[in-house]
């Protein structure tokens, strides 16, 4: 596999053609093109930009995110001591990794521990600090800073709460960031399962992929805001008023115990949705398969073409590979190396279709089979995968906000396609930035 070779001049390059292609997308189907705040833009590219530097280029940052990292792979490795319990040498890593039981159980435990910071306090604090710091240096108001600083840790369905007493209020333009920065960012209850399926059982490709994923979902913050001011230009009054975060619920859990149960059953509700999720639509892409590879490829010839051609990287007409071709053109623009532009364009469209789980799933069996060709675009993939932007996903969105603030419910209906597309260029333009400084 080829290594990483350092910042240089074609890797500037392509980083810059690529950044112009992902705002010339985003200006083109703006709502409002003339209105955009171009200074606002700059800003929060300029914060991406200078995040990204210091994550790879200044020891001190970096080895803070990888010490970060390690607490979170410390608190997967709790996970294993519930599980022994409860499934005895089942739950031993000696003959495999079973997605089942060492990652998905990890959802539950990190729901239970940000339930738990949540009711302590932590997370509102280090929300609100966030969200101070993105009203001083991006402009925005103090509704949507708290927002897009709570989807770094909660999800997209989850982080509207801390603001719910303010949604009715908010115009569409601040409505609209709610939506992308969801879309946009991971939830940290699921972080660990990303982690766990990236890095197995291997501790130093652990904390490298956390560093990286925590790395994704700071850089999204600011890009959440770059590309929904670009898509939905602020044209009214916004809600210039900073939400304290002694105004917000605590989720009104009675005790920490309250809190522990209360996180631990949403945990549990979330990994089943993820594993029923995963069954089916994984199902639906063997099924897919079947048509176009068993079928289609096999009887036309193009199968034995497409492994000639790919040198056995490609096993035939198969969905995976269908996508990477479509997405390929986009992948170079963006700066993915060559060898992999129909790798990590075949990710991005399953992620945009399916969802990121069966993405990063697909990821991972890739990797271990050695069809990346590159270390850069195992990371820049790593980057592109990390967000909610994907089809069902706008029903989920729409079905939370809906709850939160019913009045606006056709506005949300009607952006929903849009802020997708936003959400999806968020990951992608973190991923831009990583490749450009990368080389």
């Amino acid at each position: 596999m080829e290594e990483l070779g350092g910042f240089s001049f074609i890797s500037l390059g392509r980083g810059l053609l690529g950044m112009v292609v992902i705002l010339a997308i985003a200006y083109a189907i703006s709502y409002k093109r003339k209105k955009i705040d171009w200074k606002l833009v700059g800003g929060g590219l300029l914060i991406e930009l200078v995040f990204a530097l210091a994550v790879l280029y200044i020891p001190v940052f970096g080895l803070m995110l990888e010490e970060i990292g390690k607490i979170f792979v410390k608190l997967m490795d709790f996970t294993d001591a519930g599980l022994t319990f409860l499934l005895g040498n089942y739950a031993s890593r000696s003959n495999g990794f079973v997605f089942m039981i060492h990652s998905l159980p990890i959802v539950i435990f990190f729901s239970a521990l940000v339930s738990i910071f949540y009711y302590w306090g932590v997370i509102q604090k280090v929300v609100g600090a966030f969200a101070w710091l993105l009203r001083k240096v991006m402009n925005i108001s103090g509704t949507e800073g708290l927002v897009s600083a709570g989807n770094m840790f909660m999800g997209m369905t989850e982080s509207p709460v801390l603001i719910k007493n303010y949604l009715p209020t908010m115009n569409k333009s601040e409505i609209f960031l709610v939506m992308v920065s969801g879309m946009g960012t991971i939830a940290g209850s699921v972080m660990g399962t990303y982690i766990g399926m990236l890095g197995g059982t291997d501790p130093v490709a652990k904390v490298m992929f956390a560093k990286h994923l925590i790395s994704a979902s700071f850089m999204a913050v600011p890009g959440s805001i770059v590309l929904a001011k670009m898509l939905c230009p602020q044209t009214e009054g916004a809600t210039d008023r900073a939400v304290s975060t002694a105004d917000l619920s605590s989720g009104e859990k009675q005790n920490i115990l309250d809190a522990i149960s209360g996180g631990t059953m949403t945990g549990v509700k979330l990994m089943v949705n993820i594993a029923a999720m995963l069954l089916v639509f994984i199902s639906l892409v063997a099924l897919a398969n079947y048509v176009t590879d068993n079928l289609i490829g096999h009887y036309t010839g193009l199968n034995d073409w497409i492994k000639a051609s790919t040198g056995g990287k490609s096993e035939g007409l198969t969905f995976q590979y269908i996508l990477g071709i479509i997405t390929a053109p986009f992948m170079w623009l963006i700066g993915v190396p060559t060898p992999d532009i129909t790798v990590v364009g075949s990710l991005l469209g399953q992620k945009t279709i399916l969802n990121e789980f069966v993405a990063y799933a697909q990821m991972e069996q890739w990797k271990d089979a050695g069809i990346f060709m590159t270390q850069k675009g195992i990371i820049m993939s790593t980057y592109i995968l990390c967000g909610f932007a994907n089809v069902s996903s706008i029903g989920i969105l729409l079905g939370g906000l809906g709850v939160l603030a019913p009045q606006k419910r056709g506005m949300i209906s009607k952006m929903g396609v849009r802020a997708m597309i936003g959400g999806a260029l968020v990951s992608i333009l973190s991923a831009t930035i990583i490749g450009m400084i990368l080389g």
